[in-house]
């Protein structure tokens, strides 16, 4: 598991404008909390955090957030973001106990080549981007790796099959489909469909043309 440093200064006013002076001095306003103590309000540079978080862990970093001197192991709890440029407007930073568990979510990412199921026309699907798990800080893995070279077009990977690190436990329901496998159309069943299609579309035509010749003569 990821720990890195990251340097924050306490005693920001808070409040809209003065936090839209923080963010053009490249400041993020923050808080951080738990563990039965009082929120502090803080904030942190911007290319700081950017660094921090660059990592493969990513947001399931730990940071040791540093504020006059004191030391909160930390994890990014939540972010909130600007609704058009989508760039990070407020941090709330949770402090842990790092030998007790918590729950949070792991990206999952796919390797090896099913070329089995490429032969047979299938996709192979990533149900499940994230998993959620629950497990103490330091053992977060960065993310869960699934090999699909074994997979057919019959098979569908499971939470329950997923190998999870010592210590890590999912908490989502064995039987959950985390890779699934799509079945891809084939270019001779679209082509005999498309003939279908046409061949209905010309018996409709010449009944309209029928329909609009009997409205004519009705009408002499």
């Amino acid at each position: 598991m990821t720990e890195t440093i990251l340097n924050a200064e306490s005693g920001r006013t808070t409040g809209s404008s003065a936090s839209r002076r923080l963010r053009r001095d490249d400041r993020i306003p923050a808080v951080v909390y738990g563990l039965g103590m009082e929120p502090l309000s803080v904030s942190v540079a911007r290319p700081d955090l950017r660094v921090a978080v660059s990592g493969a862990a990513g947001m399931n970093t730990i940071l040791d957030l540093t504020v006059d001197g004191t030391v909160y192991p930390t994890l990014i709890k939540d972010v909130q973001r600007h609704p058009v440029r989508q760039n990070i407007t407020h941090v709330d930073f949770i402090q842990v106990d790092l030998n007790a568990e918590i729950t949070v979510t792991v990206p999952v990412r796919l390797e090896g080549e099913a070329k089995e199921v490429a032969s047979g026309n299938g996709l192979v699907d990533l149900a499940m981007t994230e998993i959620e798990v629950v497990t103490t800080p330091r053992n977060i893995p960065d993310e869960l790796v699934v090999d699909v070279t074994a997979m057919t077009m019959e098979t569908t990977i499971t939470l329950g099959d997923i190998e999870l690190p010592a210590g890590v436990t999912a908490t989502g329901d064995a039987e959950l489909p985390v890779v699934t496998v799509l079945t891809m159309r084939t270019p001779v069943l679209d082509a005999e469909e498309a003939a279908r299609e046409a061949a209905a579309d010309g018996e409709g035509g010449e009944g309209g043309d029928d329909a609009a010749e009997g409205g004519d003569d009705a009408g002499e």
